[in-house]
């Protein structure tokens, strides 16, 4: 039966895991060995998993795990040049030509290792299995309001922690409006249709933020898009992807706009398909707004693991999806097709 290795994981600011306890059990009882990695980052405590079967390793000893065990992370492995000679389950980003993903992939070839990314198991008829996106938008609308408020006291927006639920979440940002009084942005979202759109459009109601929701059909004319311009904040929530329009054209810096904030919760800036050309790098925890022009102020927003602003909801809910596919490894479908994937990148 499969062994399944979950690694520590080693970026500052992320405490989600993709399995929880209860997963661990019911993997253990259909045979499977599973380790996990000791962490005092993860949301969940490392005695939980003990006491549910696992047996614990020192964080980051992947490296020397059994050839057979299939390596289970989120984020981005230590960019390091090491050889890569386990299967891996993680989000790579590897497949857009972000610099760091060929990198990754060099990786994989020079170890013969496997790439099985979670953003490509999917099921027979495309959609993806399991993902974090409604958390991402959620938490992505979020930090795009508070770089708004920040801006309406003549701020940049500071750095965002942890809260302990999407309620604490509403709660401080409902607190911070509050002082601003009766003032309120509008919003545009495009994927408003999709999970991490759902996910944005909740909060921007929970907010009192008047929204305009596009989709397919509002987008697919391929633009311009001087709507966007109108609104105070625009939330991308679409994938960069081939024959993605442009939504933000470098010259919306300098153009007449209301516009002030960017929310990029697709988070893809390094793309060659990237919708947004006002900016070329994401912004993190510390420093979640870039200003890209000063007068009017327009700043961007785009932090790659914004679910782990509530680790233990988005957890819990990516986990509960993805563990009927977990129990099918190595062999099951979605891993086939994910294989399929990796093998046709690296040619």
């Amino acid at each position: 039966m499969p062994h399944l290795w979950i690694r520590a994981e080693p970026r500052a600011h992320e405490a989600r895991v993709g399995i929880m306890p209860d997963g661990v059990a019911q993997l253990r009882r259909a045979g499977f060995t599973v380790t996990i990695e000791d962490s005092g980052d993860r949301v969940v405590p490392t005695e939980d998993y003990a006491r549910a079967g696992a047996e614990v390793a020192r964080g980051g000893s992947w490296t020397s795990a059994p050839d057979e065990a299939i390596i289970f992370g989120l984020k981005e492995l230590p960019d390091d040049g090491t050889p890569l000679t386990h299967r891996h389950i993680m989000f790579g980003h590897a497949y857009k030509g972000q610099p760091d993903g060929v990198r990754l992939l060099e990786r994989f070839r020079a170890g013969g290792g496997t790439l099985l990314d979670l953003e490509y198991l999917t099921d027979a008829e495309g959609r993806r299995v399991a993902a974090f996106g409604y958390w991402a938008g959620f938490a992505g609308a979020a930090v795009s309001l508070r770089c708004w408020i920040a801006q309406q006291r003549g701020e940049i927006a500071g750095p965002v922690q942890t809260v302990p639920s999407a309620a604490h979440l509403v709660g401080d940002l409902q607190a911070d409006l509050v002082r601003l009084g009766t003032q309120r942005p509008t919003a545009l979202i495009v994927g408003a249709k999709g999970r991490v759109g759902t996910g944005a459009a909740d909060l921007c109601r929970e907010m009192g933020v008047a929204t305009t929701l596009w989709d397919v059909e509002e987008t697919a004319h391929g633009g311009p898009f001087p709507e966007i311009l109108s609104h105070d904040l625009f939330l991308n929530c679409i994938l960069a992807r081939p024959g993605t329009p442009v939504f933000v054209p470098a010259s919306s810096k300098v153009a007449a706009r209301r516009l002030s904030v960017i929310g990029d919760i697709a988070c893809d800036p390094t793309s060659d398909f990237s919708p947004i050309k006002v900016y070329d790098r994401t912004t993190d925890w510390d420093a979640p707004a870039l200003r890209v022009h000063d007068t009017p102020p327009l700043d961007v927003t785009a932090i790659d693991n914004l679910p782990s602003l509530m680790p233990l909801e988005s957890s819990r809910d990516f986990a509960g999806q993805l563990l009927p596919h977990l129990a099918t490894l190595p062999q099951g479908a979605v891993w086939a097709r994910a294989k399929a994937v990796f093998d046709a990148a690296m040619g």
